[in-house]
């Protein structure tokens, strides 16, 4: 464990607990306690901030899975939560593809279920196989979206690849880009199996073909985005990661003009402890007490980082298509992933009952307000630059994901036994696979 920090990925009001305090002041005022109650009216905001608001706490396991997970609180159905204050950024980016915002809406049900199986489809990783590894419950593959104000259609593996015939598409990113990837890939393989055309042995960089589209789909590794290693490196030791935020990560950025489409996305590895640089001079840390360094922070990083992205492909004379998909919110309640945190829900939530709190929405107001600022420069470039927002459809799927079921059979000895749960990363086939139906709808409006 590396890091703790304590956020508020989403709101819960307590209605009892808010009474009380109200209860309080006015018994202060029956007993004209006049210095407790200018105390408490002066601290009134304060009071009310902490009632509203719930805090969790954060931490990161270097093991096999090399993801930091926020953890959420849990709110009941029945409180509508309303979402802290837009960006300004908000104000500015057209969401609506076609006309409409197809990514505010509500999960309804569907009962024709997923395009894929994990018996049709051999690329679904281990830790996602969440119907191989034994859940019970079948419920979350029979959910589509619904934007609110339109029809989002289902994603159309054969369109999307007469669309994309001749070309070359990257996933760019962590393990969330890899986990969409492979639901990407589940997908179009039902249309025509592909040939692997390079692996580099840790199926991290890896390429598929599609021959008879001529079309190549690959995952490309970089966590960061921008420059970075947990190795030990300029002079400090291995399991803290050294961030170059002036540099990109150079196992995109060499081959950037090959691809005819990139999908970038990142944020969650910006959580772990840091070490940052800048012209290869240290500029300050990340939760590193022992360090002696200036503790500057991932939000401080993360900016930064986003700025060197979109500045290298202004000034790399790309000419493709560059979609970011924003932050991916994680469903642990009760707890953090490593002391007994889980996600059983099975249901997904109602969008007027839940809204992005805490680390969450300051993560994805740092990427709104970055990508802002890209589409301000559109006369320095000549790709195209889309957004991709699933973050909302997302954060509504506490069901989705594998909890337990990361691990194969996690109760077949003891049915009481404690596991470790997954609950950032999706279940395949499941809710991830409307990324990509929401991408394809982007791709046939540019």
């Amino acid at each position: 464990m590396t890091a703790h920090q304590k956020y508020a990925p989403v709101a819960q009001v307590d209605g009892t607990q808010t009474s009380s305090t109200i209860a309080e002041l006015w018994r202060l005022v029956a007993h004209r306690n006049s210095v407790f109650v200018l105390c408490l009216l002066l601290l009134l905001p304060f009071i009310l901030a902490r009632i509203f608001s719930s805090s969790s706490s954060i931490s990161y396991n270097a093991g096999d899975y090399a993801e930091a997970r926020p953890s959420s609180s849990p709110f009941s159905d029945d409180v509508t939560v309303f979402p802290p204050p837009a960006s300004d950024a908000t104000q500015t980016i057209d969401f609506t593809v076609g006309g409409c915002n197809i990514w505010r809406g509500d999960w309804v049900p569907h009962h024709d279920g997923p395009a894929y199986s994990n018996t049709t489809c051999s690329f679904i990783q281990e830790h996602q196989n969440c119907i191989k590894n034994g859940r019970p419950d079948t419920g979350y593959l029979y959910w589509r979206w619904k934007p609110h104000d339109c029809e989002l259609p289902l994603f159309d593996a054969k369109a999307y690849l007469e669309i994309v015939k001749g070309k070359k598409w990257a996933f760019i990113g962590d393990s969330i880009a890899r986990n969409h990837f492979q639901s990407f890939l589940c997908s179009v393989s039902q249309v025509e199996f592909p040939v692997c055309t390079y692996n580099d042995g840790l199926d991290r960089n890896v390429h598929w073909y599609f021959k008879s589209f001529n079309f190549t789909l690959a995952v490309l590794w970089a966590p960061f985005l921008v420059n970075g290693t947990e190795d030990e490196a300029d002079g400090y030791a291995a399991g803290i990661e050294k961030l170059h935020l002036d540099l990109v990560d150079e196992s995109w950025a060499h081959t950037l003009h090959e691809y005819d489409y990139i999908v970038l996305s990142s944020g969650q590895w910006y959580l772990k402890t840091s070490v940052y640089f800048v012209e290869n001079k240290v500029i300050g840390c990340h939760y590193c007490p022992t360090l002696n360094l200036t503790e500057v922070g991932f939000y401080y990083a993360y900016r930064e980082a986003l700025s060197t992205v979109y500045s290298f492909l202004i000034s790399s004379n790309y000419r493709g298509t560059v979609f970011f998909r924003t932050f991916t919110p994680d469903h642990f309640e009760n707890g953090r992933w490593d002391n007994g945190g889980n996600c059983t829900r099975t249901v997904p939530f109602k969008s007027k009952n839940v809204g992005l709190q805490g680390m969450t929405s300051e993560m994805y107001k740092i990427q709104l307000d970055e990508f802002n600022k890209t589409l301000q420069r559109s006369s320095e470039y000549s790709f195209k630059l889309k957004i991709v927002d699933t973050i909302h459809a997302s954060l509504l799927r506490p069901d989705a994901h594998p909890g337990p079921y990361r691990n194969f059979q996690p109760f077949a000895h003891d049915k009481h036994a404690r596991v470790q749960n997954d609950c950032l990363h999706w279940c395949l086939p499941g809710a991830i696979d409307t990324w990509s139906a929401m991408i394809l709808n982007v791709l046939m409006h540019l």
